[in-house]
């Protein structure tokens, strides 16, 4: 099972970042999909998830609007584009796969890719 992700870097408040997953090794598209952060000092929270047709998608509060969560089972990818972004986006975002729900955490993690908002 492998999860990378790719797509973090530092941005201008107000900017864009395309975050992508890449999966390989598992069913993909057999599984939930979520995209979750971690800031400095607080604990890790999901961003994003979508179910394995993408017939259900959901956000968290401060993503609703500005994120938009997308997944390619012929790629075995999701995606996360974020527009608008604030300094307190500023995390590392992580790739998860599994679970029973968009809000449970699933069984496989990416490394891990960081966001800075700042200007």
């Amino acid at each position: 099972v492998q999860l990378v992700e790719s797509g973090g870097g530092v941005v201008q408040p107000g900017g864009s970042l395309r975050l992508s997953c890449a999966a390989s090794g598992f069913a993909f598209s057999e599984y939930i999909a979520r995209w979750s952060r971690q800031a400095p000092g607080k604990e890790r929270e999901v961003v994003a998830g979508i179910s394995q047709t993408g017939g259900v998608i959901a956000y968290n509060d401060f993503a609703l609007g500005r994120f938009t969560i997308s997944r390619d089972n012929a790629k075995s990818s999701v995606d996360l584009q974020m527009n608008s972004l604030k300094p307190e986006d500023t995390a590392v975002y992580f790739c998860n796969i599994g679970g029973s729900g968009i809000w449970d955490n699933g069984d496989y993690w990416g490394q891990g890719t960081q966001v800075t908002v700042a200007s």
